[in-house]
């Protein structure tokens, strides 16, 4: 399994400098901080392949957290928490998705979780947080804020792809674990 993680990580680097990493030109990032180094990743979440990918990564990074349920911030959480949902069943370890609103509707419910049941809350689930790219960890950490505060257990973050610009400190002092598939690194030559 190791060996095919390590082709799949390969790969999925391959998908994501062709369809989602630019380099050279300086960009502003959602953080507010700029860099040379972008990463648009809804091409690769898109992609068939690239979505496969990210959710089977995903899957083996949280195997062994028994995790009921993931998701995270919308946008970029929705489709990977889809892809990792749909994988999932396939594998008999079923892991349904969920996602954060930034905004509460005006309207039917008006929650900020979407993604449950009428009548199903996140109360006593062990959950877990998913972003495509973190920078500061920002977007991730008001998701698992807004996640315990529906009375989950976050048991981990997941990330595609780590900025390595300081998120993991962030994280520890949110007393939230991260674990990225990819980071930086991957993608400097």
């Amino acid at each position: 399994m190791a060996e095919n993680a390590g082709n799949g990580r390969g790969r999925l680097i391959a998908i994501i400098k062709a369809r989602s990493f630019q380099s050279g030109k300086e960009i502003t990032l959602a953080s507010g901080r700029t860099s040379t180094y972008y990463f648009n990743m809804k091409p690769t979440m898109l992609d068939a392949e690239g979505s496969h990918l990210i959710a089977s990564l995903i899957l083996e990074a949280i195997d062994g957290l028994g995790a009921d349920l993931i998701g995270g911030l919308e946008m970029g959480a929705v489709p990977i928490a889809s892809a990792v949902a749909a994988v999932s069943h396939a594998t008999g370890k079923p892991v349904n998705a969920f996602f954060v609103r930034k905004q509460a509707k005006e309207h039917g419910t008006k929650s900020l979780i979407e993604g449950l049941p009428m009548g199903e809350s996140l109360k006593g689930k062990k959950v877990v947080v998913v972003e495509d790219v973190t920078t500061t960890g920002g977007s991730a950490i008001k998701a698992a804020e807004q996640v315990r505060a529906e009375g989950a257990d976050v048991v981990g973050v997941v990330t595609v792809v780590d900025r390595q610009e300081g998120a993991e400190d962030a994280f520890t002092a949110a007393g939230l674990k991260l674990t990225p598939i990819l980071t930086l690194a991957d993608f400097k030559d």
